[in-house]
């Protein structure tokens, strides 16, 4: 594999000390793509469900990839938090983006953004775990009880669930925010609450010593999970040879161990459309705008 070019590692160690400054960038990346010489510069944006570290390992060999495939040069636009994420992607900021699928929706909305692809195998949902020894049995003796979430517009572990407990069961109950899925696991286990929200996926990723101590109660609906979207600005061109990329990475068994770390265990294309069924379940009233 070759080394970084200077963009993208000059991109990595923005993202990793959170010292970039899209607001200042705004003005030009969402009224065009900006052109590095000859050569289209796409920015993308990653929802931050993991550390900036992560992420970049995450995606910078995906980056190199696609600029190989498509000839266009790809520019990671860090953000430290997801309502920082949420701003920007409501602005326009990114050509690119991988985000949850509520967001996917609030970005549809304001900016036109459509998902175009998608994991193939799997659904998302939220889970609500307590701890094992809590003698809990309906889910209604939640009601008025402290609950952990990573942040409020999490889909699966926050916004989904707040949703149902309120529209589907009439529960009243306080949120705790405490930015990650781990946090939210340790509040239950600490009895700083009743219990927490989160998704199977980092549920199962907890180290035994905390996943023995704690046991899934309740279970959301299912949702399409989360998709790449792109921006109506991305000319037909460019959108075509970077999802065709994306989808040549993912029939490559090498190639596809990138993808399924994002995670995307098998890449296949979606509309927008796969996720209208998520506007009529009556979230707007849960999601909280960034400041």
């Amino acid at each position: 594999m070759k080394l970084l070019n200077f963009t993208i590692l000059f991109s990595c160690l923005i993202f990793l000390f959170s010292a970039c400054n899209p607001n200042a960038e705004s003005s030009t990346t969402t009224s065009e793509i900006e052109q590095a010489g000859t050569q289209k510069v796409l920015k993308i944006g990653v929802v931050p469900q993991f550390s900036p570290k992560r992420i970049i390992t995450i995606w910078s060999p995906i980056i190199e990839e696609l600029e190989q495939r498509t000839g266009y040069k790809f520019q990671i636009i860090g953000t430290p938090s997801i309502p920082e994420f949420e701003k920007e992607y409501q602005k326009g900021t990114y050509d690119i983006a991988y985000m949850n699928p509520y967001h996917s929706v609030v970005a549809n909305q304001m900016q036109g953004y459509e998902a175009v692809l998608r994991d193939g195998t799997k659904s998302l949902f939220g889970v609500l775990v307590v701890k094992k020894e809590d003698n809990i049995r309906d889910i209604k003796e939640l009601d008025g009880e402290k609950l952990s979430f990573p942040a409020p517009n999490a889909l699966g572990a926050s916004l989904l669930m707040r949703t149902e407990l309120k529209t589907v069961h009439n529960i009243e109950i306080e949120p705790v925010y405490v930015k990650t899925h781990t946090n939210s696991y340790l509040s239950v286990l600490e009895g700083k609450t009743r219990a927490g929200g989160g998704v199977m996926r980092t549920f199962n990723e907890l180290g035994d010593d905390i996943k023995n101590q704690l046991r899934i109660f309740y279970e959301t609906q299912k949702t399409p999970p989360h998709p790449i979207v792109i921006h109506p600005r991305v000319d037909k061109q460019t959108r075509e040879a970077v999802v065709n990329a994306l989808l040549e990475m993912g029939s490559d068994e090498e190639l596809n161990a990138y993808l399924e770390k994002i995670p995307i265990k098998k890449i296949t294309k979606t509309t927008q459309e796969a996720y209208r069924m998520l506007e009529d379940l009556g979230m707007e009233k849960f999601y909280v705008n960034p400041d």
